[in-house]
């Protein structure tokens, strides 16, 4: 049986987040299955367990299983169970993970990942509470709340014939979509105290002093696509190279691999075989394919030495120019357009005294 550990509790103030929150209170109470969808680090899985533990099956069994860590077979008898002989090295009967689940919840992430066959013994259990064992020919009845979770648009995966739409019929009774951290600004700071004082506490710090004004700046500008995780793991990191407990942060780390050392990318095999196999070009259809702008922005063109910090801001000042002018100067579109939220686009704007001649409407 997990148990739902403190340290876990989920943090927010944004109105998209307390929405969620508020689904989910709703939804809770009642014996239907819930479907989960968000991006990686959203903090499905603490969603899935706020659910259990707010129905009336919280002091029943809560189990997980990522059904992406196994293949077809060992996930089968995962969730099922096998009889003794059902192949080799099944020397007796063992119970799956929706018989050990019974009269509590079970949540299934990564469901995207299931194959046909496993999908068909899930439709069998959500619409009547049963199934067989791997092996086995004897029904098994149980009652098991089911959640599941995945970061795929399953609507598309079965228009695609990918994933069964019956399935997610029944699944689907209520789904619950995770707003990606980028769309909750108000939330990243709070956060970002929240797992300093953490890790602040785990290195046995006799205080967290907080963050400069340029570390938290460098925390709202940043787009995060790793969400909440990805901000959890900076964060300790940050926090773990101060190593002093009088100095506030002041040095974020965004990406840890970031060295002058670092090593190369390497080709894979299958692109070198295709680098040297596929058909030449026709020179007329490169003519027609290449524009000036490509050609002129190829490393042959560039003098150095060069100021790369200029460069990038000179690069970055052109496209906000060019996307504020393709938006008619509205910073709403403009953010969309450059996958921003509104605050992180201001910043830059105001970074580059850009805010004249905007539209500030968020209308």
């Amino acid at each position: 049986m997990s148990r739902f550990r403190k340290q876990d509790n989920l943090l927010g103030q944004s109105n998209s987040f307390l929405a969620v929150l508020e689904q989910v209170s709703q939804v809770a109470q009642l014996n239907k299955p819930v479907l989960i969808i968000g991006e990686r680090g959203t903090g499905k899985e603490l969603i899935a367990a706020r659910l259990h533990y707010l129905s009336q099956r919280w002091d029943q069994n809560y189990l997980t299983l990522n059904c992406a860590a196994l293949n077809e077979n060992l996930l089968e008898s995962e969730l099922f169970g096998y009889e003794a002989g059902a192949f080799t090295g099944a020397s007796k009967r063992r119970e799956g993970r929706f018989e050990l689940a019974h009269q509590g919840t079970l949540f299934l992430d990564e469901l995207a990942n299931t194959s046909g066959l496993v999908q068909e013994k899930l439709l069998r259990v959500v619409e009547y509470g049963e199934f067989e064992r791997v092996g086995g020919s004897r029904t098994v009845k149980t009652d098991v709340r089911l959640i599941a979770a995945t970061n795929e648009d399953l609507p598309s995966l079965a228009a695609q014939g990918e994933f069964r739409a019956d399935l997610l019929d029944r699944l689907a009774f209520d789904v619950i979509t995770l707003p990606p951290l980028r769309h909750r600004p108000e939330d990243i700071l709070l956060l970002a105290e929240h797992f300093a004082i953490n890790m602040a506490r785990e290195m046995e710090l006799e205080l967290f002093s907080g963050f400069t004004e340029k570390a938290r700046n460098t925390l709202m500008d940043y787009h995060w696509p790793g969400n909440i995780r990805e901000l959890k793991n900076v964060v300790e990191r940050a926090v773990y190279r101060c190593n002093n407990p009088h100095l506030p942060v002041h040095e974020i780390s965004l990406d840890p691999f970031e060295s002058e050392f670092r090593p190369t990318a390497r080709v894979k095999t299958q692109d070198r075989v295709a680098a040297t196999t596929t058909t030449p070009v026709e020179p007329q259809v490169v003519e027609t394919i290449s524009s000036p702008k490509t050609t002129t922005n190829e490393p042959a063109a560039i003098n150095f030495p060069l100021d790369l910090k200029q460069a990038s801001q000179d690069f970055e000042i052109e496209l906000l120019k060019k996307a504020l002018a393709d938006s008619q100067f509205n910073q709403k579109k403009t953010a969309e357009k450059l996958c921003l939220t509104y605050h992180q686009l201001r910043g830059y704007l105001k970074k580059y005294n850009l805010l004249d001649g905007t539209a500030d409407d968020q209308d």
